[in-house]
């Protein structure tokens, strides 16, 4: 096992950031490479990732649903986000495995406040409520223009019921997560996300080849 290898292993690290930053991608990429140096990885993705979060997932990125309460809403994600905990994530950090999860706790934070409908600490209370204290050890925001996050999301087929929201929101999420990840840098950084995916993935590796965590 390397280095790098034996540093990741029982880490628990989410890729998140605005609609188009290219998570989904990113992870895939840097799930090759952490493989490739030794690393035992499992992805996943929030909201989802079993199969009763794919169905929470379902209903909450229905545009039909647009009459869902916030606390309906915020209360959705954290069960679906508990589920995958307790039946992927812990399994494998228990097990030494680099997780690698597309969005979490930070992105119910950007997106909801945006809203004007709840306050970060409304959602770290039901975080905390659902989840204790388990706390990614490391988020890593791609963080991207809304203008250009949204031509982005423009290209895929469709829009879900968040996408679909207009470019003043997109904005205030895109500040939601930097001042995320101001605010906690022992546990989030955030990556400028333009250019090829392959730049945007060495960006990534720099930081992944030199993160010091923070201790538990």
């Amino acid at each position: 096992m390397s280095d790098l290898a034996d540093n990741l292993a029982g880490r628990f690290i989410v890729l998140d950031g605005p609609d188009g930053s290219g998570k989904s991608t990113q992870l895939a990429m840097l799930a090759d490479f952490l493989r490739a140096a030794g690393a035992t990885v499992t992805t996943t993705r929030d909201p989802g990732g079993t199969a009763i979060g794919d169905t929470i997932r379902a209903i909450l990125l229905d545009r039909a649903n647009e009459a869902m309460s916030i606390g309906c809403e915020i209360l959705l994600y954290m069960a679906s986000r508990t589920q995958l905990m307790a039946e992927v994530i812990s399994p494998a950090v228990k097990a030494d495995h680099c997780v690698l999860c597309d969005r979490w706790v930070s992105s119910t934070v950007a997106y909801q406040v945006a809203g004007g409908k709840a306050s970060a600490d409304d959602i770290m209370a039901a975080y905390d409520l659902a989840l204790g204290q388990s706390r990614p050890d490391l988020t890593i925001i791609l963080d991207l223009d809304a203008e250009e996050g949204l031509s982005r999301a423009d290209r895929r087929a469709g829009h879900d019921r968040i996408e679909a929201r207009g470019a003043e929101y997109h904005h205030r999420v895109r500040e939601l997560f930097l001042d995320q990840a101001r605010s906690c840098p022992t546990r989030f950084v955030a990556v400028d996300a333009v250019g090829s995916a392959d730049e945007v993935h060495q960006r990534l590796r720099a930081v992944i080849e030199t993160w010091e965590f923070a201790a538990p």
